[in-house]
């Protein structure tokens, strides 16, 4: 039975109608949509055309809905992700072309791990990371190196949440947890052998910003052999020094204060010529 309105708000319903889709699903009809979201299909009708109006999603050929571009377009605008992103890349394919498996770039979204850039070979090991997909901040390395630099209450609200299990290795338990964080903490790195999939092994450091806060974690994911570690820290540390460079270049004509208050612009990976014409096209558009 699809649960009532009664005291949600017209955001929030719209909000469920738009996390039905993901990338396991990312076409569903308008009675799938219903389903996913929970709500009668009368309501999901309604809610469906209001976004496709609007582009936030697509009508398809076979009637089936898809996210919009007009979604991407905000999402572009986003400040604290994509302009941390813009000034990561090169870093983070230097990385990856001497790891040679997967890198990646992730930030904390509440309990979980968002990430933002991803860097894959095609015959990596397995790794359960999309760009723009999410992971319990307990289950993964770059999620822990967070979790670590992140407020009690954030640590607290991993523990009331409960821990999930994705392998017998997974971290479940709040002693196991505050272990692993403290050795985080004094290593300055985190490794997770097997506990997202046996095969995988997950290392990874922060990326701090210009006022030494933790930004962002840098992992990578490599097979689960038992093969030395320490080169892989080594490389992931270096190009995460190297983030920071950058970010403080990025902020060189603003004050630490403004770059800890907002985060990366997303105007970062942009060239300063590039940008002064940008904002001049946009003041004579006014």
């Amino acid at each position: 039975m699809a649960r009532g309105s009664a005291g949600e708000s017209a955001l929030h319903r719209h909000l469920r109608v738009l996390d039905a889709f993901d990338a396991l699903r990312p076409f569903l009809t308008l009675g799938e949509i219903a389903a996913v979201a929970d709500m009668p299909p009368s309501t999901a009708h309604r809610i469906v055309s209001e976004l496709t109006t609007e582009g936030l999603l697509e009508r398809m050929p076979d009637r089936t809905y898809r996210l919009g571009v007009r979604l991407w377009e905000y999402a572009s605008r986003t400040p604290g992700a994509l302009g941390l992103r813009e000034v990561a890349r090169p870093w983070l394919a230097a990385a990856h072309s001497r790891i040679r498996q997967h890198v990646q770039l992730g930030v904390r979204a509440g309990a979980d791990i968002l990430f933002v850039e991803r860097m894959s070979a095609p015959d990596a090991v397995v790794n359960a990371t999309l760009i723009g997909g999410r992971i319990p901040l307990h289950a993964s390395s770059s999620g822990l190196v967070l979790l670590a630099h992140a407020p009690e209450g954030v640590i607290d609200q991993v523990l009331a949440a409960g821990m999930r299990a994705y392998t017998p290795r997974t971290i479940t338990t709040g002693p196991a947890l505050r272990a692993a964080l403290r050795s985080i903490r004094a290593d300055g790195f985190a490794v997770t052998a097997g506990h997202i999939h046996l095969e995988s092994r997950g290392l990874a450091v922060p990326v701090r910003g210009p006022d030494g806060t933790v930004y962002a974690a840098m992992g990578a994911v490599i097979p689960n052999d038992g093969s030395s570690e320490t080169a892989v820290i080594e490389i992931l540390r270096v190009a995460a020094a190297g983030v920071t460079r950058s970010l403080r270049d990025a902020y060189a004509a603003g004050t630490d204060a403004d770059a800890a208050l907002h985060g990366p612009r997303p105007d970062a990976g942009v060239s300063a010529r590039s940008w002064e014409y940008i904002a001049a096209l946009d003041a004579r558009a006014r």
